[in-house]
């Protein structure tokens, strides 16, 4: 049985245009989630560990002032396009795009004020909360008119993300949730106790700017390769990897699969992701630095967490050999994510 519940979290600054931004509070036996109108924000994850004790397992704030301010994307849904795309630029139908440049010469997780930084507008369900909200022909530099419904739902252990989308021009798409994931607990130094395994038999060489090269690589013989379980700390010393922030390939199909498993052994929290997207970009929170000022005051230093994006994979506008990223009027975008935490 869940519950849902909703209340006031704060107003948007003037600048921004005013407005109301209200929290829902999605309750499970095992699971209590809570979930912002802006950006579609999940602010609060918590889940039980092997004694029963519950922690909030996502890193974030406490006040909406924080979500305002310049931050990593925490729990936010990224859009159009997640990610990184090069230059910023892509053509389509013999039309070449500019976006917004964000990230070193890269345009990154949509622009300026991409999903993450606006008012969607909510609706409650049984059993979660629907989001909706209609992105301009031309904002951030995409085309077409673009309507978006951003769907969670939590069912006993597993919180459910659908994404939905119809456009009136062709566009690129490829959404996804940024949360970053403590199963200690946010607030916790590093995952570096964490277990990691990711289905993937090959991932995406990245430049020195992040952009996939182009090839894809199969991850035997190589630090990328987690289809056994690792313990996160050890491998990247093991590997001399100053952290992950790459895309791994999924097996290709429209139906749910289990693609990644995070374990915490001294806690006994696990949190299983199945998905239908192509991609899951691995990330250990390497561009943290403990000068933000999170949840409890507490601060949030380099590898204090992981994210585990469900999405296309990066660039893939600009790579023909990627999987399709393109959204044709008259057809509908719809993947789902689900989020299973247990205890081992």
């Amino acid at each position: 049985m869940t519950t849902v519940r909703r209340e006031a979290f704060g107003l948007m600054p003037p600048e921004e245009g005013g407005g109301e931004v209200e929290k829902f509070v999605l309750q499970s036996d095992s699971v209590r989630v809570e979930i912002l109108s802006f950006g579609c924000i999940i602010t609060t994850l918590e889940t039980k560990d092997r004694d029963g004790q519950f922690a909030d397992v996502v890193l974030g704030f406490d006040t909406l002032e924080g979500y305002t301010r310049k931050h990593p994307f925490f729990g936010a849904v990224v859009g159009r396009v997640a990610n990184r795309i090069a230059h910023g630029k892509f053509s389509l139908d013999g039309k070449e795009y500019q976006l917004f440049i964000n990230n070193g010469p890269n345009s990154l997780h949509g622009g300026a004020k991409g999903f993450d930084k606006v008012l969607w507008s909510p609706q409650v369900l049984p059993n979660g909360v629907r989001f909706f909200r209609l992105s301009p022909d031309g904002e951030e530099g995409y085309p077409g008119d673009l309507k978006v419904w951003v769907t969670y739902t939590l069912s006993g252990r597993e919180l459910a993300i659908n994404y939905q989308a119809q456009t009136s021009k062709t566009t690129p798409i490829s959404l996804t949730n940024h949360a970053y994931f403590n199963l200690k607990g946010q607030g916790s130094r590093d995952v570096y106790d964490h277990e990691i395994s990711i289905e993937a038999d090959y991932y995406l060489p990245v430049d020195d700017t992040k952009i996939p090269t182009g090839e894809v690589a199969a991850v035997q013989g190589t630090g990328f390769d987690l289809r056994q379980p690792v313990e996160l700390g050890k491998h990247l010393h093991k590997f001399h990897l100053d952290g992950f922030d790459h895309n791994f390939c999924l097996h290709q199909g429209q139906d749910r699969r289990f693609v990644a498993r995070v374990f915490h052994p001294p806690s006994g929290r696990t949190m299983e992701v199945h998905t239908t997207q192509p991609g899951i970009q691995f990330y250990t929170g390497n561009n943290l630095d403990g000068s933000l000022k999170g949840k409890g005051g507490a601060t949030y230093p380099k590898h204090s967490a992981l994210c585990l994006e469900t999405q296309n994979w990066p660039d893939a506008v600009n790579k023909p050999n990627f999987p399709n990223v393109l959204l044709h009027p008259g057809e509908e975008y719809n993947h789902t994510t689900w989020l299973v935490f247990n205890t081992a």
